[in-house]
């Protein structure tokens, strides 16, 4: 999702933003309201990890757009619906022009489902995914400062694989951790630094 741009930009609204939020209202919407915010029940957790794996290779602006389409066609990303999806649901899927038709991700979103499910034994996804935030948040002034990995990303990735999940690589949860909260990497001096309320500015 992001890119090597100018550190942050000052828009119109005299808000400072990174380069990547700064332009595309869709985005930048998104950086305003929801990025970063923290997200602790299972359905959104779900939803998140499931577009998180969807993005893989593509830009986020791309899944945001086909959001509303992707809730429409997994059932809002209710776990317990997905988890029963057979393969009429896969066929139907990859016939849906309007989500990603990659087999491997839409799978993975049923596979995972079914995972969500089972670890309801273990506590649940939200406090499983929660419980590898690290002790400190990154503190980058530049987007190259931002990691893409943390050894608590490679630990969540390891875990959820063990508990069946798949598409969980340590980029990928990286990326998931930030967009839900458990790590703040807006840059400092951005306008949403701390906004969270999980980490101090």
């Amino acid at each position: 999702m992001m890119s090597s741009e100018v550190p942050l930009v000052v828009g119109e609204d005299g808000l400072a933003r990174p380069g990547w939020a700064a332009t595309n209202p869709l985005l930048r919407d998104y950086y305003d309201t929801e990025w970063g915010m923290p997200i602790r029940d299972e359905q959104g957790l779900f939803e998140r990890l499931s577009l998180e794996a969807f993005q893989s290779g593509l830009s986020w602006a791309t899944i945001l757009r086909k959001r509303p389409a992707f809730r429409a066609a997994f059932d809002d990303f209710d776990p317990d619906t997905v988890a029963g999806y057979d393969e009429s649901d896969v066929e139907r899927l990859m016939a849906d022009a309007a989500i990603v038709r990659n087999l491997a991700k839409v799978r993975a979103t049923i596979t995972n489902a079914r995972a969500t499910v089972d670890l309801r034994a273990r506590g649940g996804l939200a406090d499983f995914v929660w419980s590898f935030q690290p002790e400190h948040t990154p503190r980058a002034r530049s987007l190259e400062e931002v990691p893409t990995t943390s050894p608590e990303s490679v630990a969540l990735a390891k875990a959820l694989r063990r508990e069946g999940f798949a598409f969980v690589g340590p980029t990928t949860m990286f990326a998931l951790m930030e967009a839900v909260g458990i790590v703040d990497t807006h840059l400092l001096g951005s306008h949403r630094r701390g906004s969270s309320g999980v980490w101090p500015e």
